[in-house]
């Protein structure tokens, strides 16, 4: 079981409170969207969750197994896919996926051409990243995330920029790559980005 215990968390900027009280006990059974309208908080609690931004106040615990984890080293369990993290822009596709295998490995053993095909965009292979469509982008980022072999997976509107068949392969590897992995996704009401979640949270409830 793969857990995170938020506890009485918080946040504000400047004098206005944007997430305040959450509590909440998220596990890998039970895949969690974050839902809630543009400047609703959803993206700054995900963050906090997801140790890319600190809490103004409150505790979060990471559990691997009941093992728990430093703090310090939570960025190593962690894969994260959304629209303001950017790509290598000067780098290939190849060249984008051999630099994360650096830091994180792959799930299976999956080599860097592995990834490549299960992306969708051998084709575009030795491209750099800057002359992608923004739907490449986002598929790209989606792949890195879902197939790097990390516990907790943060997807923060995985299918910004996605047409119809890109959001079927981004279901598929969910379904596929992820079931063990203790999902979170950070939503506005989209429901086919979700689908695979059995928990929801609003953020205006915790105002």
């Amino acid at each position: 079981m793969i857990e995170i215990i938020a506890t009485d968390i918080g946040k504000k900027f400047g004098t206005e409170w944007i997430i305040k009280n959450f509590n909440h006990h998220f596990t890998s059974d039970k895949p969690c969207v974050i839902l809630g309208g543009n400047g609703s908080g959803k993206s700054t609690l995900l963050k906090i969750i997801s140790a890319y931004m600190q809490a103004g106040k409150g505790k979060l615990e990471y559990l691997i197994h009941q093992k728990k984890i430093e703090p310090a080293s939570v960025y190593k369990h962690i894969s994260y896919a959304a629209p303001y993290l950017e790509l290598i822009e000067e780098f290939t596709c190849i060249e984008n996926i051999q630099f994360q295998q650096k830091f994180k490995p792959f799930l299976n053993q999956y080599t860097s051409n592995d990834i490549l095909d299960l992306s969708g965009l051998s084709h575009s292979a030795k491209k750099q990243i800057k002359v992608f469509s923004s739907g490449m982008k986002q598929r790209l980022k989606l792949t890195l995330a879902i197939l790097a072999d990390c516990p907790f997976l943060f997807l923060d509107e995985p299918c910004s920029n996605l047409d119809a068949k890109a959001i079927d392969w981004y279901q598929q590897m969910l379904n596929e790559y992820a079931a063990e992995k203790l999902i979170i996704i950070c939503s506005n009401h989209l429901h086919y980005e979700y689908q695979i979640c059995k928990e929801q949270i609003n953020t205006e409830e915790f105002k």
